[in-house]
Order: structure tokens, then C-alpha cells, then sequence
């Protein structure tokens, strides 16, 4: 493994108040070998350095792998790759093997110290979630389609579960994603989740979607604000987060949406051994 080359003005903390068994980063484009377009941004341009996670990006695998190499060796963890496909299934990040086949899942939890629960995300939310007592932690990838089936809640569940404690005691962290004023969406999306709501969330669901001017049909979506939503559907309220827009800041973060060829950055959670 190499040495690891992340500084911690490559990454971004979780501004929450947890035990310190917890811990957790997110990552940016900054501290990797990636070329462009997977690259950091530097002095107004793209540049080489990019810490691309994604090895179905299109990037050059060597690369991929030294970037992976880099962030576990930084956190000091090893952790559970997943392949997401905008699903609504959780596993056990400890029973995720390092070379075993892809387990097809968008959110991982664990209760065992030195393994990370991870998602990698380029506009999707990332959800970390871990107990006041640092028992459990737990990973969720959320792009709408997993929000509104419920990835949010099922992970927070499941973290909960492990922790042998209710869910109104966990901590909630929204990480980077794309913003409530760059996330256009269709009357569908919006229907798909009013019709989800429970009878008591249907307003705050409704003030997630902006109507645009002079487009029909079309909305502006909170996901932090849906995400909050479905949060508070377990008492889980101490969240934190949900202040950043992957679109819009390309100097800092990947964008799918925005760019289409594209890297990807991990937000992952962890408990100290």
C-alpha cells in the first residue's frame, strides 16, 4: 500500500457532535492521481491529482486503485465496496468481502470496530448515521429513487437494531450533494413522493419542490429536506448537514449531472478500534 497522500483539506468532517469512537470523512476531487476529466481542479482549470473512487467511471483502473489505496491507508480502515444501483437494500459492511464478487446494495452498517461502511456518490445524498454511544454506524447512498423507497429509514433502522438502541438516539450526517437549486426534476418525481408520505408529511414534503418559472412540469428538489423528512419518520432529528451543492461547486466536487463523464467521491463511517 502506498503512503497515504490525503491531507485533511482534501477531505471534509461531519460537523456533528458523536462519540469518539465514531469517525467519518468525505471525500472531495483533491488528493489522488487521476487525470482529467477525473482530475482536481486547480487555478481555474482541471488538473491532474483527482481522487476518483469509481472503477466504472471509464478512469484507468491503476489510478482508481491507487486512490482507494490512499484513503484507506488514511483512514486506517478497511472498508466495504458496494455496487449501488439506487436500490432500497442494506447489508453488513463486516460481511462484505474485499475480493469477493460485487454485493449489489446502496447502504451498509456494522457494529464492528476498524471496517467502514462507504458510498460513493456524484449528486446522490450520502447518509452516515451512527447511535450517541458510538456502538453502530451505518452508510445509505440516496438518490431520489432510493429516498423515496425508503434506504434512508430501512439503514437508520438497521444501525438502531445493532446498536441494541432506539432510533430517536442516533446522529445523522448529510453529506455533499447536489442542491435544492440545481436538482431539476418531473412532476413524476414529485408525485412518486407525496404519494410515499406518511398523512403528517405531506406538507413538508410538498415545500421540498420548488415549481420552476416558465416550465411546466418542472421542479426544483430538496433532497436534504426529503431526506429530513424521512429521517423524522423514526425520531431521528439530530441531523447535521446538507449544506454544500456538488453542481454547483466544481471546484470542490464531482458532478455527474453537471459534467457527465465524471469521478466519484466516497463519504464513509467507521468505529475506532
Amino acid at each position: 500500500m502506498s503512503e497515504p497522500a490525503l491531507t485533511q483539506a482534501d477531505c471534509l468532517n461531519p460537523d456533528w457532535r458523536v462519540s469518539p469512537r465514531v469517525g467519518a470523512l468525505v471525500t472531495t476531487r483533491a488528493g489522488g492521481v487521476s487525470l482529467p476529466p477525473y482530475g482536481r481542479w486547480a487555478q481555474g482549470r482541471e488538473a491532474a491529482g483527482g481522487l476518483n473512487l469509481g472503477f466504472h467511471t471509464g478512469d484507468d483502473p491503476a489510478d482508481v486503485a491507487e486512490n482507494r489505496s490512499r484513503l484507506l491507508a488514511a483512514a486506517g480502515v478497511r472498508a466495504a465496496w458496494l455496487e449501488q444501483v439506487h436500490g432500497d437494500a442494506v447489508v453488513r459492511a463486516d460481511e462484505v468481502q474485499e475480493d469477493g464478487p460485487p454485493v449489489r446494495a446502496d447502504a451498509s452498517v456494522t457494529s464492528t470496530p476498524g471496517v467502514a461502511c462507504l458510498v460513493m456518490v456524484a449528486d446522490c445524498l450520502p447518509v452516515l448515521l451512527c447511535d450517541d454511544e458510538g456502538r453502530a454506524v451505518g452508510a445509505a447512498h440516496a438518490g431520489w429513487r432510493g429516498l423515496v423507497s425508503g434506504i434512508v429509514e430501512k439503514t437508520a433502522l438497521r444501525v438502531a437494531a445493532l446498536a441494541g438502541r432506539p432510533t430517536e438516539t442516533l446522529h445523522a450526517y448529510l453529506g455533499p450533494a447536489i442542491g435544492p437549486k440545481a436538482f431539476e426534476v418531473g412532476e413524476d418525481v414529485r408525485a412518486a413522493f407525496l404519494a410515499a408520505a406518511e398523512p403528517d408529511e405531506r406538507i413538508a414534503t410538498a415545500r421540498a419542490f420548488v415549481a420552476r418559472e416558465r416550465a411546466p412540469g418542472k421542479h426544483w428538489a430538496d433532497l436534504y429536506a426529503l431526506a429530513r423528512v424521512r429521517l423524522a419518520r423514526h425520531g431521528v432529528t439530530r441531523v447535521t448537514g446538507g449544506d454544500f451543492c456538488t453542481a454547483t461547486d466544481r471546484e470542490r466536487f464531482f458532478s455527474y449531472r453537471r459534467d457527465g463523464v465524471t469521478g466519484r467521491m466516497a463519504a464513509l463511517i467507521w468505529l475506532n478500534r
